[in-house]
């Protein structure tokens, strides 16, 4: 594994020649899995992830089931060669923290009344990590969701900032997010419904604010790029 680097922001310009306030470049591919009922794959950075969506479908076992409404579930597994050294198969603390507060940034936007007993499961596989996995995720399993058809009060969108070097930036990569001094991922439905927010490092309250101010600048970008995937796929349809 490389070191730290001496700098990460030289003139103003981060190591893979982002601006301060630039999200890495996107790829979305809906509907690219013909045994869910909805998937989509997608790439920001050299992050690669697949999700997919079953459902509504039958709970099981039954005791869980709700009489008035759907439960959402939802599954966060990083492959074992997704990351330099081979990650051990199966659920950590880690993956089982991501599932738990991915599920809860879409249970309040999946209009769950509309099927009483039944379960949404939804289904996030990292093919290969370069930080921003959680909010990669989320990204991809809101338009896996659009694609099954799910009634949502909105697409959910992601997006990180951090710190580095003392300065405030978007959607960390890799190096910035081991070296970086803080990290903020957050998660909502446009224009102001937070979903989501966490923060794990040191923020003044102004940089607080700040960062806060253009991670929410970075799902804007990234929910318009998710509506035009949707019209792109389904035409007029697709429209939000």
């Amino acid at each position: 594994m490389k070191g730290k680097p001496e700098k990460l922001i030289v003139k103003g310009k981060r190591l893979d020649g982002r601006k301060l306030d630039e999200l890495r470049p996107v790829k979305i591919e809906i509907g690219v899995l013909k045994r869910a009922d909805g998937s989509c794959y997608l790439e920001i950075g050299n992050n690669k992830v697949m999700a997919a969506v079953y459902g509504p479908r039958e709970v099981h076992p039954r005791h869980v089931q709700e009489a008035t409404r759907a439960i959402v579930r939802y599954r966060y597994n990083m492959a074992s060669f997704s990351v330099e050294d081979r990650k051990r198969p199966g659920p950590d603390r880690r993956s089982i923290e991501i599932s738990k507060v991915s599920r809860e940034s879409f249970e309040p936007m999946v209009i769950k009344e509309c099927f009483p007993k039944a379960a949404v499961d939804i289904f996030v596989e990292i093919l290969q990590a370069d930080a921003g996995t959680r909010t990669a995720g989320i990204n991809a399993a809101s338009l896996a969701l659009a694609d099954a058809g799910i009634p949502m009060r909105g697409l959910v969108s992601s997006c990180a900032a951090g710190k580095v070097d003392g300065q405030i930036i978007l959607d960390p990569m890799k190096e910035e997010d081991n070296y970086g001094e803080a990290d903020m991922p957050i998660a909502m439905v446009a224009p102001d419904n937070v979903t989501l927010l966490q923060m794990d490092g040191h923020f003044t309250k102004d940089e607080f604010k700040q960062a806060f101010e253009l991670a929410k600048k970075g799902c804007a970008q990234i929910y318009e790029m998710q509506r035009q995937a949707l019209i792109a796929k389904y035409g007029a349809e697709g429209k939000q």
